[in-house]
């Protein structure tokens, strides 16, 4: 069974290898009189280019993204949080366990850094390409695909969450050349962003929802839209623990089971409900007002029961993930980092060393590794002494918006990193070398893991996008 594209993006047949060009500069563009611009042979420029490793997307590789599983390890409802042991990932729907990567101390990792930065030389996708003009064809600098490096492909593009127009006034917009003010009403194509992905165990659909107010399921046999759920409100996010759907909606958070269509709803007020993550017998909330809400499943009436509101935070809580020794951790725009014990609900630490909004969490090895609005990546670790400080930090010229992490088919554990110049980089642990790069119409703000090896991007341009890394084990079909 295959995975077929939408016929809209028909632009994926075009992605191939580009030859490179000639690592000499022109000597004429150097005098400024080089009449042949694009069609020289030689660079124009004051270096050469960077160059890139490209995949071919006709390759022979499985295309089958069927969920078949129904065993999935139910502890981690997000598919973000990571264990610390032996630098494996805990994606719950990872079955085949990689092999085990010894713990290194980010000694190690500073040493790699700085011998092999790939981050310094700049790949960028051709804008022109995009929109289907790109008159250069293989002369192009620039990435005529929709993404770059090696050990993994797209399989699909889902394209049917909807773009709303909006109309953004602004009054008295001061004109102080002709000292008068003026009104004017200006019209944005305002693109609904996506805002959770989901694999169900032993479902053959996956869900997606957004900012549109709907929540969408695509067959994973055919790549096509198989159906979708409007709701009263924006959806803030989407999780799922084995058969369930958790939806994150304003003060409410509803749950479906997908097997017997069982489902309930819990009253969360606090506002939009932004983030969802699950513990054993506990469900957790992060609310736009800054609460953390803490729900307990009871056995007999099979609906959970409110147990606890946290407040310790200062701004919404963007991003919950569940750790080892009964830790959860929140993430939250009031730029801080706070560590709960999982038992007792106590603030056990408050980490402040991001400036701005924190936008994502995850877990690796017995490190934890934070994205923010800041433009910085940084990686926490424990010390002796029971304090948890920041062993290492990465820079860039653009903000952070989500991470998440997966196995590729040698077992090597890799970290998404999704960048607000919309592109994806995938970075290997623990050096954080650069193994590729995914280019977006939108800022991506989702990224998902599901079984053997696949993953999804969701952007801010509504489109769901469906990945595989190629040799990762593949479930036999039924």
């Amino acid at each position: 069974m295959e995975v077929m594209a939408a016929k809209k993006v028909s632009v994926f047949h075009r992605m191939g290898a580009q030859p490179a060009k000639k690592s000499v500069v022109c000597r004429y563009w150097a005098n400024g009189n080089c009449i042949k611009g694009d069609n020289c042979d030689y660079f124009h420029g004051e270096r050469p280019p960077p160059q890139t490793g490209y995949v071919h997307y006709n390759q022979a590789r499985s295309k089958t993204w069927t969920n078949t599983n129904s065993s999935c390890n139910p502890k981690y409802g997000n598919g973000s949080s990571l264990s610390n042991k032996g630098g494996k990932f805990s994606n719950a729907s990872y079955q085949k366990p990689p092999r085990k990567v010894s713990t290194k101390s980010l000694t190690f990792v500073r040493s790699e850094l700085e011998k092999n930065d790939t981050r310094k030389a700049p790949i960028k996708q051709c804008g022109d390409w995009v929109r289907g003009n790109c008159v250069r064809g293989d002369k192009c600098r620039y990435v005529h695909s929709w993404f770059s490096g090696s050990g993994f492909a797209m399989l699909a593009k889902l394209e049917g969450h909807a773009k709303v127009l909006h109309q953004l006034k602004y009054a008295n917009l001061g004109c102080f050349l002709l000292g008068f003010y003026q009104c004017i009403n200006i019209l944005y194509d305002f693109l609904q962003g996506i805002t959770g992905i989901a694999l169900p165990s032993g479902c053959d659909k996956l869900y997606s929802c957004s900012k549109d107010k709907s929540i969408r399921a695509w067959d994973c046999n055919s790549g096509q839209l198989a159906g979708s759920v409007s709701t009263v409100g924006e959806v803030g996010c989407l999780i799922n623990e084995g058969a369930w759907l958790f939806v994150g909606l304003p003060n409410v958070v509803k749950a479906w089971n997908i097997q017997n269509q069982a489902e309930f709803f819990v009253n969360a007020p606090g506002g939009l409900v932004c983030s969802l993550a699950l513990d054993n017998d506990k469900l957790f909330a992060g609310m736009e007002d800054g609460t953390i809400l803490v729900w307990k499943l009871n056995a007999e009436s099979n609906t959970p029961e409110l147990i606890a509101m946290l407040k310790e935070h200062h701004g919404a809580v963007c991003t919950l993930v569940v750790g080892a020794n009964n830790r959860l951790y929140s993430g939250s725009k009031d730029s801080t980092i706070k560590v709960w014990d999982t038992y007792n609900l106590q603030c056990l630490h408050t980490l402040s060393g991001h400036t701005k909004d924190v936008t994502s969490l995850v877990c690796w090895d017995s490190y934890l590794i934070s994205a923010s609005l800041d433009k910085t990546l940084k990686v926490w670790s424990a010390t002796e002494s029971g304090t948890i400080k920041v062993d290492y930090e990465i820079k860039d010229d653009y903000e952070v918006n989500a991470l998440c992490g997966i196995h590729d088919a040698e077992g090597k554990p890799i970290l998404l990193c999704a960048y607000s110049d919309n592109t994806v980089r995938l970075y290997e642990l623990p050096s954080f070398t650069e193994r590729g790069r995914i280019f977006s119409k939108g800022k991506v703000e989702v990224i998902e893991v599901g079984i053997d090896g696949l993953f999804f991007t969701g952007d801010a341009n509504g489109d769901v996008s469906v990945w595989k890394m190629i040799g990762a084990p593949c479930m036999a079909e039924s």
